[in-house]
C-alpha cells in the first residue's frame, strides 16, 4: 500500500511534466483519458515543447532528470514499440546536464581513494570538461605527472534511479496485468535489463573493467585505440583514464584539413564494428560522435565504456546467415533462420514470415547501395514482432540502435558510400569460416572432444552410482515405483515390461562387475 501511495505522487509529478511538454500519449492506451488529463494538468497553459511527440517527449524526459534521460535513451532501442520516427528523435536524447560542484568532486575522490586529492594528482582541474546524467569529467596530472581524464560520479544518482527504478517495475506490472496482449514484450523483463545496465554504468569499476577488455581485444591493432585504465586511481564512484587527443569524428573538414582522408577514416570504422559484432561479440553500445575521435595518425580512439553489448556465438551466427540471406534476396532462408533461432514460434507459418521478410526488406535493398540502411532493415523487423507473436530479443535490439548510430556517423563522413558495403567482405569471409562446411566439420570435431574431455568423469559418475548399487541397493518410494511401472502397464502395450527390462540392466551389471 506504502510503496503504491509513492509511486502514485511520484507519477502525479511525472504527469505534469510530461503534460507541459504535450508528451501524455505514451499513458493513452492505459489511461483512456490521458489527452484530457494532459490539457487538465497545464491548467490551460500551451505546451512548453514543439515539434514531433518523440522531440517532445526527449524534452520531458530531459526535464525530469538523469534516471528519465537513461530511460529515453533505452527507448531509442524499442522501434518495435514506438515506431521508428519516434525512436530516431528518442536516440538525439542528449545526456548533458549542469555540472555539480568541484568540492562534491573532490569529496568523492578522496572518500574513494583515501587521502586530499593532492596525495593522489599533482593537479586537478576544478572545471569540469563533460557534465552527463550518471558522471562528470575532470582533466587532471597524476603524481607521475601523466596527464588523464577523470570520470567521477555524480553525487546521489544512485539514490534517485533506485526510486525511478523501482516506479517502472509497477508500472511494468500493472501493464502485464492490465493489457496481456504486451506480455510478448516482456516489459517487466524490459524494466529489469534496463536496471542492470544503469546499475553497472553507476559503478565506475564495471566501466573500467569494459574499457580493458576492448582494449585487450584490440592489442596490436593500430587503427582502433582504447584509453589505458589507471586502476591505482579508480574506485565504484571514480574512473580514472589515459588522456587522449583527437579530432570528433563528426567535424569532418578538420579532419580533412588535418590530412586525414574521411572515406579511410570510414573504412577503419566499418572494420571496427565487424570485429567487435562478429569476431569478439563485445561491442561499443554508445558509439555517438562525442565518444569516437581521430588521432594524429588517423587511428580512432573510442572514450565511454559505460553502455557495452554482447552477442553470444549462436547469435553471431544467427547474424551472419540472416544478413546473407537478405543480401542474396534469399528470403526463405531469413526465414527459416528465425525460426531455428526460435525467434519465431513453431505453430506460425514459415510462409507467410517469409513473405513479410520480403515486403521489409525490398523496399530497402532495392534502393542505391550508399541509402542501403541494415540498421533500418532490422529496425522494420522487429515491428512485425505482433504478427508473429515474436518475444523481444534485447541484445539485437541494442546492436541494431549501435548499428543506426554507426551509420549516421558513415554518412557525416562520406553520404555517398555504404559503410556496410566496406564491411562487406570482412563479413562474407567471417561467413564462410563460421558458417561453411569447414565450419560445421570443425564443430563436430570440436564437440566429440568436448565429449571425450568428459568421458572420464562420466565413467567415474558411472562407477560411483553402480558401486553404490551393488553396496547399498537402490531404494525407491512404492509411490515412485507405482508411477514408474503402474500407469505405464496400463497405458503402454510393452508397459508391464518395463520392470524386467530393468532388473535385466542391473543383472548384467552384476555379472559385469
Amino acid at each position: 500500500m506504502i510503496r503504491s501511495v509513492k509511486n502514485l505522487n511520484r507519477l502525479l509529478t511525472i504527469g505534469r511534466v510530461l503534460a507541459r511538454h504535450d508528451a501524455l500519449f505514451l499513458l493513452e492506451e492505459l489511461v483512456p483519458m490521458a489527452r484530457h488529463l494532459s490539457s487538465l494538468l497545464r491548467g490551460g497553459k500551451p505546451s512548453l515543447s514543439t515539434g514531433r511527440p518523440g522531440q517532445r517527449l526527449a524534452d520531458a524526459l530531459t526535464e525530469l532528470g538523469p534516471s528519465f534521460i537513461k530511460l529515453g535513451q533505452a527507448l531509442s532501442t524499442r522501434a518495435d514499440l514506438l515506431g521508428e520516427e519516434m525512436a530516431a528523435d528518442l536516440s538525439g536524447l542528449q545526456d548533458k546536464l549542469p555540472p555539480f560542484p568541484a568540492h562534491e568532486a573532490r569529496r568523492i575522490i578522496e572518500e574513494d581513494l583515501g587521502g586530499p586529492v593532492a596525495q593522489h594528482y599533482s593537479a586537478f582541474d576544478d572545471t569540469p570538461v563533460a557534465a552527463a546524467s550518471i558522471a562528470q569529467v575532470h582533466f587532471a596530472i597524476t603524481t607521475e605527472g601523466r596527464e588523464v581524464a577523470v570520470k567521477v560520479l555524480r553525487p546521489g544518482v544512485e539514490a534517485k534511479f533506485h526510486r525511478d527504478i523501482d516506479l517502472l517495475y509497477w508500472l511494468a506490472e500493472w501493464a502485464e496485468f492490465a493489457l496481456p496482449r504486451i506480455r510478448r514484450l516482456k516489459p517487466v523483463e524490459t524494466v529489469k535489463t534496463f536496471e542492470d545496465s544503469v546499475t553497472l554504468e553507476m559503478d565506475l569499476r564495471f566501466e573500467a573493467a569494459a574499457a580493458a577488455e576492448l582494449a585487450e581485444n584490440f592489442m596490436g591493432d593500430d587503427n582502433f585505440m582504447v584509453p589505458e585504465v589507471d586502476w591505482l586511481r579508480t574506485g565504484k564512484r571514480l574512473l580514472t583514464l589515459e588522456r587522449v587527443a583527437g579530432i570528433p569524428v563528426d567535424e569532418v573538414d578538420r579532419l580533412r584539413d588535418a590530412g586525414h582522408d574521411p572515406v579511410g577514416i570510414l573504412a577503419k570504422a566499418a572494420e571496427a564494428m565487424f570485429k567487435q559484432v562478429f569476431r569478439d561479440g563485445f561491442f561499443h553500445a554508445d558509439m555517438h560522435p562525442g565518444n569516437l575521435f581521430i588521432g594524429a595518425k588517423g587511428e580512432l580512439i573510442a572514450v565511454d565504456f559505460g553502455i557495452m553489448g554482447r552477442v553470444d556465438q549462436s547469435t553471431r551466427r544467427f547474424l551472419g546467415e540472416m544478413l546473407l540471406g537478405f543480401l542474396s534476396g534469399d528470403f526463405r532462408k531469413v526465414a527459416e533462420v528465425h525460426f531455428a533461432a526460435g525467434y519465431v514460434p513453431a505453430d506460425q507459418s514459415i510462409d507467410s514470415f517469409t513473405q513479410a521478410c520480403r515486403s521489409i526488406a525490398e523496399p530497402i535493398l532495392g534502393r542505391p547501395l550508399h541509402e542501403i540502411s541494415i540498421a533500418k532493415l532490422l529496425g522494420q523487423l522487429f515491428q512485425v514482432t505482433e504478427t508473429f507473436a515474436m518475444e523481444t530479443q534485447p541484445q539485437l535490439l541494442l546492436l541494431q540502435k549501435s548499428m543506426l548510430v554507426a551509420e549516421g556517423v558513415g554518412r557525416i563522413l562520406d553520404p555517398h558510400i555504404n559503410m556496410w558495403q566496406l564491411a562487406q567482405p570482412l563479413i562474407e569471409g567471417w561467413m564462410r569460416e563460421n558458417l561453411g562446411p569447414q565450419a560445421k566439420v570443425r564443430e563436430t570435431v570440436t564437440n566429440v572432444v568436448y565429449s571425450l574431455e568428459r568421458l572420464p568423469r562420466l565413467l567415474a559418475d558411472t562407477e560411483k552410482t553402480y558401486s553404490m548399487l551393488v553396496n547399498q541397493g537402490l531404494k525407491l518410494h512404492p509411490d515412485t515405483v507405482k508411477t514408474m511401472f503402474g500407469d505405464q502397464r496400463r497405458k503402454t502395450p510393452g508397459g508391464a515390461m518395463l520392470p524386467w527390462i530393468l532388473a535385466a540392466i542391473l543383472a548384467a551389471l552384476l555379472i559385469l562387475k
